[in-house]
């Protein structure tokens, strides 16, 4: 992900914490907003209570490329923040149920929603 297109400063968390609207799994909680440009940020909240750093910089790693492979409508501000279980999923554990917050969510692509694609 570029660095344009990532959540890279304090206060744009916290904006998505205080205005998102959040969806959760006993893994994953994702908060989301609308913002106003054409290109979707995501931001990634791991805290040490998931594990030491090399646990934590896994989950991150998995998460990000997961989000990578798929297709977002534009214009949103997503934060993925991770709950203790999500250290004993694996990739695509993970990604499935990436895809089904984002489908609640709403802000799957369209034509991804109507195929039902998922990762891989």
């Amino acid at each position: 992900m570029a660095k344009r297109l990532a959540l890279t400063r304090r206060v744009q968390y916290l904006t998505v914490y205080s205005s998102g609207k959040a969806f959760a799994d006993k893994a994953l909680v994702v908060k989301a907003m609308p913002n106003n440009l054409s290109a979707t940020r995501c931001g990634y909240s791991i805290s040490k209570g998931i594990g030491k750093a090399t646990v934590r910089n896994r989950v991150k790693r998995l998460l990000k490329e997961n989000v990578r492979k798929l297709d977002l409508q534009g214009g949103w501000d997503i934060v993925f923040i991770a709950r203790r279980s999500i250290a004993g999923l694996d990739y695509d554990e993970l990604g499935s149920t990436i895809t089904k917050l984002l489908h609640r969510a709403g802000i799957m692509d369209k034509d991804a929603q109507k195929t039902g694609s998922e990762i891989n």
